[in-house]
């Protein structure tokens, strides 16, 4: 019978007093009684419209009708026919925005939890199962993939399952991209990046760590080598900043640094090799997910105060929801309608406060949304010894330098065809590379998209 509760079935969560000052996960996961509960609110329609808004076309009626039966390991190889990364798209993907946002259930109350749902199947199977994938038979041909991250990582495993020779060449020394050192690891345990990576191992895709492609080796060599076709997934690491008085200051970071050495480098850790020094007030610039997740890891590294500076109000950041309101609860203090004019230093050339202006909305701007303006004689200093510019990123500028015939837009995004292809002959691209900073959800369709146009070029 079907579950007809307006509202989604509540995810169990860490205490936010507790969970402000530690690195676990901190949304808990469905039990199976839970999952098969919230299963039952779909509907199963004849027009799926949750699957029109996926950007890797997951089946979605489908695999919920299983777990509304109890059987999830059929509903998580239902999810995989399309999906490589469940356990990670069910974790980071806005489904708000995308599946969810279509549900014909949240019409007159809440949609089905898909994303939830997802999670849940992804983590029963490898709690339960997690049989390691086979090889597919050979076809003799070899495709290098550039980057190790979700546009990378898919692209990689749609092209092992077609039996193709894989390699992926990643710069860090840790397979995953975006996913091991920008999202930090109470949203996305970096253990389950790691069973994903071994996945694709057993699949027989070769992994290189340390591999900075346009250094190392370039595109010209990699095709010397025999690779008859190369993905470049290398996504947009490159940092923005605000070009304002006192950036160089100590204690400013880009949110791409701060990340990185919380994530990937354990600086929260006694034995990291790359500490942060311990902050009082941290103040966090910009709205996206990247400066929730700064300003929520400076929280966890024991700063007392962190403020989230935006020069719009909350109504048009571009964070989820989610973790707008996972960030209120954990204490952190949000001063929309700010916009940083100035960071000020001590003596020593360390920050010590930052001075901001008030904004006002005006008309919109080409983005749709209202232009911020300036409230003359608005200005006010903010007390803080940390600065994090979370403003967005753009594609490093390396691979595009070294490879000739390689064209980009304005924005230093390479620029593609309707199949994913550069200006290069056998150079296909997708996800930050391509776009910009975008969701992870979005890389995984284009190396999705890329994969298969990499397997129609290479069978001419």
């Amino acid at each position: 019978m079907a579950n007809m509760t307006l509202t989604k079935t509540p995810m169990p969560e860490q205490d936010p007093q507790v969970r402000a000052r530690n690195f676990q996960e901190v949304a808990l996961g469905y039990t199976e009684e839970m999952a098969m509960e919230e299963a039952k609110r779909c509907l199963n329609c004849k027009h799926p419209h949750c699957v029109e808004g996926c950007p890797v076309n997951v089946r979605i009626p489908e695999f919920i009708a299983k777990v509304a039966a109890g059987d999830f390991q059929a509903a998580y190889e239902i999810i995989t026919s399309t999906n490589a990364l469940p356990a990670l798209s069910g974790r980071v993907c806005p489904q708000e925005s995308q599946c969810e946002a279509k549900c014909v259930r949240g019409v007159k109350g809440e949609p089905v939890a898909i994303g939830r749902l997802e999670r849940f199947v992804a983590d029963w199977y490898r709690q339960h199962v997690n049989a390691m994938p086979e090889k597919a038979q050979p076809n003799g041909k070899k495709v290098a993939v550039v980057g190790s991250g979700p546009a990378g990582l898919t692209c990689a495993s749609d092209l092992a399952k077609k039996g193709y020779q894989v390699s992926i060449f990643e710069a860090l020394h840790t397979a995953g991209g975006v996913l091991v050192y920008g999202i930090p690891e109470f949203r996305l345990p970096k253990a389950i990046v790691a069973n994903e990576v071994e996945k694709l191992q057993a699949q027989g895709v070769e992994v290189m760590t340390n591999m900075v492609i346009g250094r190392v080796l370039s595109i010209d060599e990699l095709f010397e080598m025999g690779y008859q076709a190369v993905f470049v997934g290398s996504g947009a690491g490159l940092p923005m900043f605000m070009n304002i008085p006192g950036e160089s200051l100590k204690g400013v970071y880009s949110a791409n640094e701060y990340l990185t050495r919380t994530n990937l480098m354990k600086a929260y850790t006694e034995e990291a090799d790359t500490p942060i020094a311990k902050s009082q007030a941290v103040a966090v610039v910009g709205g996206g997910n990247v400066a929730m997740d700064s300003a929520r890891c400076a929280m966890r590294l024991g700063a007392d105060k962190v403020y989230i500076v935006y020069r719009r109000g909350e109504a048009e950041m571009p964070a989820r929801l989610e973790e707008r309101h996972h960030a209120k609860e954990e204490g952190i203090e949000f001063k929309t309608l700010c916009n940083p004019v100035e960071i000020l230093g001590d003596e020593n050339g360390s920050v010590k406060a930052i001075r901001c202006i008030r904004m006002e909305l005006g008309e919109p701007d080409a983005s749709g949304r209202r232009r911020p303006v300036e409230i003359p004689g608005s200005e006010f200093e903010l007390p803080v010894d940390t600065v994090i510019m979370a403003l967005g990123t753009s594609p490093n500028p390396l691979i595009r330098s070294t490879t000739p015939g390689l064209e980009t837009n304005r924005k230093g995004c390479l620029i593609v065809d309707e199949k994913e292809m550069t200006t290069r002959p056998g150079v296909f691209a997708g996800g930050d590379a391509v776009t910009g900073a975008a969701t992870v959800i979005l890389a995984m369709g284009a190396g999705k998209k890329a994969a298969a146009a990499i397997d129609e070029y290479l069978s001419k």
